[in-house]
């Protein structure tokens, strides 16, 4: 494996313009001129643990200056490429620095991201400290019903969705999609069709992602007739352009529903309608919805189409080995992290950890150590979630030793927002409660709350676990 160039917060790598989360990274020439600017730095600055404001108020004190609008345009960015601790960052320092008095637009992207960074209690607590004037708006409530939507918080954002009605918010298919993916996620059918009759009712035209949604919800819960007729609907209708995505989420339910034959035929309509810039997105769902059925030969010729577009992203690279891992062909997905390797500069762990999950479920635990190994030894710092897939396949194999320790680093490292899976964490702590390693689960339930993996209460919880026996604690958390 090829050495990578010592930057452990891969997902935030920046290739040739921003960020590797999607491209593969190549480097940039030797001859193009280095220019020092603020958005060069704070892509360069990845590691969320370490304050970003640290670099914009280094260049402000060497004499520089940077614009509001700039900044908006840093935390647009930041938050495309995920790194919505950061881009909170900048809309705190932004309002405690230059301007308390934000848009309700600028609100509303502040609430999406304390949602997504802290959680939906603290996002709730912002909504409720907006004044009036900024919070009765279109833009504050319709975030506020997507915070509940992403947290699958299914009565509030009903109870949100009802106050939006009562406001007069609820004027065009935009509001109404999030609540109709949130029916879709959940399998709420009669509830998503009630919505579409509401907005049928109201003279509210639906899009194409309304269309969508809607084809999605009865692919999700196999109702293959309401799919069909719905898209018989969709192609008889002249105002309506059937696109790609339609008929690979077609293919989608009827792969769940395993009639293969349909699913490709699907597929294949999809393909026809690709081009351009739609390549990418389409040949990645391509690639899983074959790998669903079984269909290596198709996954193959995806790839290779895949390949023609000239680069070939991150996403990419994730999407079949991913495929390869449900085909359990272990030997194409090593040859695929091979061809990454050799062509990344900056590590994505996400794409090699596809590859140590699928060890480490069959049990060869030594590979998926080794891979680690040569990680840590090219000077990597190896994330929260692959040493928790590690942990999980040294506990799925009744190595109950090395996967507390293993749980113990991905505690450790103080991922962002990584949660260790609670039943093996009960599990692990219920091992070292009966061999009466008490100082080893009380490290455990430190590192649970000095990095916020869980609530207090649910620390709270966890400790009486391990302290108190009663008919409660041996049922698990």
């Amino acid at each position: 494996m090829k050495l990578f160039r010592s930057n452990p917060w891969h997902c935030y790598a920046i290739p040739r313009v921003f960020c590797a989360f999607c491209y593969h990274s190549e480097t940039l020439p030797g001859s193009a001129p280095k220019i020092d600017s603020l958005y060069g730095r704070i892509s360069r600055d990845c590691d969320p643990r370490v304050p970003i404001v640290r670099v914009i108020d280094q260049w402000l004190e060497e004499g520089r200056d940077v614009q509001n609008s700039e900044l908006h345009r840093l935390i647009k960015l930041l938050r495309k490429y995920h790194r919505f601790q950061h881009a909170l960052q900048i809309y705190e320092w932004l309002s405690e620095q230059r301007n308390p008095n934000l848009s309700p637009g600028h609100i509303s992207v502040r609430l999406n991201l304390i949602s997504k960074v802290h959680c939906l209690e603290e996002a709730e607590k912002y909504f409720d400290s907006i004044p009036d004037t900024s919070r009765i708006t279109i833009q504050v409530y319709g975030a506020m019903l997507k915070c509940y939507a992403e947290h699958k918080s299914l009565g509030k954002a009903e109870a949100t969705m009802q106050k939006m009605r009562e406001l007069g918010f609820l004027k065009s298919p935009v509001s109404y999609n999030v609540m109709l993916t949130l029916y879709s996620r959940m399998g709420k059918t009669e509830k998503l069709e009630s919505l579409i009759q509401e907005m049928e009712n109201m003279g509210i035209n639906w899009d194409m992602f309304t269309l969508n949604i809607r084809l999605n919800a009865y692919a999700t819960t196999s109702d293959i007739k309401g799919m069909e007729k719905l898209l018989m609907k969709m192609e008889a209708d002249p105002e309506i352009t059937v696109n790609w995505n339609a008929y690979a989420v077609a293919a989608n339910g009827y792969s769940k529903a395993g009639l293969h034959e349909k699913t490709v035929e699907m597929l294949k309509k999809a393909e026809q309608l690709v081009s351009g810039k739609t390549r990418k997105s389409a040949y990645e769902m391509f690639l899983t919805i074959y790998a669903a059925i079984q269909n290596k030969a198709e996954v193959y010729r995806i790839w290779t189409l895949y390949g023609g577009i000239g680069e070939v992203w991150n996403s990419g690279f994730l999407s079949m080995m991913s495929s390869l891992v449900k085909l359990d062909d272990l030997d194409g997905a090593e040859k695929i992290l091979e061809e990454w390797e050799s062509v990344t500069t900056f590590l994505d762990f996400r794409i090699p950890r596809v590859l140590i999950t699928a060890y480490c479920k069959k049990g060869l635990l030594e590979k998926a150590e080794s891979y680690i190994d040569r990680l840590k030894e090219s000077g990597m710092e190896v994330d929260s979630i692959t040493w928790d897939r590690l942990a999980s396949g040294y506990h799925a194999h009744g190595q109950l030793e090395k996967a507390v320790e293993t749980m113990k680093q991905a505690l450790l490292v103080g991922w962002p927002g990584y949660k260790p899976n609670r039943f093996i964490l009960t599990e692990h702590l219920k091992y070292l409660k009966e061999k009466g390693d008490l100082e080893a689960a009380e490290e455990i339930l430190r590192l649970l709350r000095e990095n916020c993996h869980f609530s207090i209460g649910i620390c709270e919880k966890l400790r009486s676990y391990i302290h108190v026996e009663s008919s409660s604690c041996k049922k698990g958390i």
